[in-house]
């Protein structure tokens, strides 16, 4: 089972309107006068930051953020319905703004999973986002269930070795038990480990921290940046607090309109796409692509061809490990998140098609969290428990097998795969909030909503149906024609020129703006085209 099989995945954005806010004071807390929430509980109270430690490895591990870099934990209830009740420790994350003098207050990020850690995220990505932090505060934080916020914990590292390893596709009824019997294993770890917080850590309660540490910041609006799940969570809080939406981005949107049935379909049309575009764009340097293959046609079935025989006999991976049909469409399927990585993907089929499978496998550890030292993060664990607490699908062996044929047709590489992924949460221990997440948000401020036409993990398609469910007047549309999940990381100049616009300066884009990277000179708008299927 694949974590990108689970809504969408992450690797960056909200937009609203002129009003932003400073803090009262430059550790960004409130005073200390009690208010009161609408749920007649305490308003949260302001942050002590101190140094940050290195990540944890449930964080992804790693070194500590440079010198500048503060942590601070905010407390907040475990169950909103209980205010008052028990609390649970959300971890955040933040570099201060480089002009104080023209500072517009904090800017929260969620760069998706569900399940990614902020805490570990932002440092090594705000090279990326530093035009906003000249006037922003740039934060993040763990949300509840991932890394140090309550870390939901399922098998442990040799377990989720033996997991991962397990065919994802089965074909055979011995295939097919060996396959819902080791969905069964992972449920009933996580139920054994991590009980108390299953119920309680779906994206609505997400949200209500969201705005917690809105309050905690000092910040009368909440100015966001988020990114693939990030969109979803940022849809929540939109509904849920339309009065409080500052200026957001939201990029490499989830479609909430989609159903998870529907999700996984989306996703694997949206990875073929993908798959068939690096495919092209080997094709079209000749020799210099070690690929075989005259056509893209030939070189996609040049994959299909080495899936069928690493399922017949997988080989090298690292270290004992060895490269399986699972763990090869998953590297390939993190490969296809960046245009940056297919010089490794193109690498990584060569070497496999020769018998050397430690790329791929490299990047199949990648997708599922696990370092160089056989350690994981609790991202697999913190996506599961996230999805299955929001979606209340829950598909039979018999539902399942009866939709593969959808699934292979849109997409003979990564169908099965995503197709089996639907019973992901049957037989959960928590049941799901809804079938799709409302998003509604009447007067909310504007929020800047950017799709990427070549997005594998959240399809184009998801950014027009976000700004149709935001309602009138709140959702502005801004496409991207480029590859890769999310359209603010490629680095081109127009998309960036547009998000920066409205984040420092209030100012959105027309509705319908289009930003080609290809021949078009950079940062030059042309007229928008209908997405396909509209």
């Amino acid at each position: 089972m694949s974590t990108y099989a689970l809504r969408a995945t992450a690797t960056a954005a909200l937009a609203a309107a002129l009003l932003t806010t400073s803090a009262c004071s430059d550790d960004g807390g409130v005073n200390g006068s009690e208010k009161v929430n609408a749920d007649g509980s305490r308003q949260a109270k302001p942050l002590k930051w101190e140094d940050c430690p290195a990540p944890t490895p449930l964080e992804g591990g790693g070194q500590a953020p440079p010198k500048g870099w503060q942590c601070a934990t905010l407390d907040v209830p475990l169950d909103y319905a209980k205010p008052e009740g028990e609390t649970i420790p959300i971890a955040l994350i933040r570099a201060k703004a480089r002009d104080k003098d023209k500072r517009l207050g904090s800017l929260v990020f969620n760069f998706g999973g569900p399940g990614g850690s902020g805490i570990s995220t932002l440092p090594g990505a705000a090279k990326d986002y530093e035009a906003l932090r000249e006037r922003y505060d740039l934060v993040s934080f763990d949300p509840r269930g991932v890394g140090r916020s309550v870390p939901v914990r399922c098998l442990d590292d040799k377990q989720l070795d033996a997991y991962y390893a397990q065919d994802s596709s089965p074909v055979t009824p011995e295939q097919e038990k060996t396959f819902t019997d080791g969905i069964k294993q992972y449920q009933r770890a996580c139920e054994r480990n991590s009980a108390k917080v299953l119920p309680y850590v779906g994206t609505e309660n997400a949200a209500r921290d969201m705005d917690r540490i809105r309050q905690a910041l000092g910040d009368e609006k909440l100015n966001y940046f988020g990114i693939s799940y990030g969109t979803e969570l940022g849809g929540v809080y939109a509904h849920l607090f339309p009065k409080n939406v500052g200026r957001a981005v939201f990029d490499a949107v989830v479609d909430p309109t989609k159903n998870s049935e529907e999700g996984a379909l989306g996703q694997a049309k949206g990875f073929q796409l993908a798959l068939g575009n690096f495919a092209q764009d080997c094709v079209d340097r000749g020799d210099e692509c070690k690929l075989q293959g005259s056509t893209a046609k030939e070189i996609e079935a040049n994959v299909i061809k080495l899936q069928k025989e690493l399922a017949a006999k997988p080989i090298p991976g690292i270290g004992d490990r060895k490269l399986t049909e699972t763990s090869a469409t998953n590297g390939i399927a993190q490969a296809l998140y960046s245009k940056e990585l297919w010089p490794l993907l193109e690498q990584g089929l060569d070497e496999a098609e020769g018998g050397q499978g430690q790329l791929l496998m490299a990047l199949s550890d990648a997708l599922n969290g696990r370092d160089e030292h056989g350690q994981y993060s609790n991202i697999g664990a913190a996506n599961s428990a996230i999805n299955c607490a929001d979606a209340k699908d829950r598909y039979t062996l018999e539902q399942t097998k009866a939709q593969l044929p959808a699934f292979r047709a849109a997409s003979p590489v990564f169908g099965d795969f995503l197709g089996w992924a639907m019973m992901s949460c049957t037989g959960w221990p928590v049941p799901g909030a809804w079938e799709t997440p409302d998003v509604s948000a009447p007067g909310s401020a504007p929020i800047l909503v950017v799709g990427n036409t070549g997005d594998p993990a959240t399809p184009y398609e998801g950014a027009r149906h976000m700004v149709e469910r935001l309602g009138k007047g709140v959702g502005v549309e801004l496409t991207y024609k480029g590859e890769g999940h999310g359209a603010y990381n490629s680095g081109d100049a127009c998309v960036q020129g547009a998000v920066n616009s409205y984040l420092l300066d209030g100012k959105t884009p027309k509705a319908g703006t289009v930003c080609t990277p290809a021949k078009e000179p950079t940062g030059t708008p042309v007229a928008p085209e209908p997405p396909e299927g509209a």
